[in-house]
């Protein structure tokens, strides 16, 4: 909103998505297969503002 360092979202999207996957393969892994949804809805999320982020028209333009 204010432009200050933008560069700065996607990467930290990425970090959310790396750390969901992260949170997803552990409550796999301990059998909470119930709790799996919720994570991967933020991980979808992530992962749709860091591509847009890194992949976003304006980017290729300016």
């Amino acid at each position: 909103m204010l432009g200050i360092a933008p560069v700065l979202v996607p990467l930290a999207a990425t970090g959310a998505v790396l750390l969901f996957v992260g949170a997803i393969i552990t409550r796999l892994r301990r059998g909470d297969r119930a709790t799996v949804v919720g994570d991967v809805v933020y991980l979808a999320l992530a992962a749709f503002v860091a591509w847009g982020r890194f992949f976003s028209a304006e980017s290729f333009i300016g």
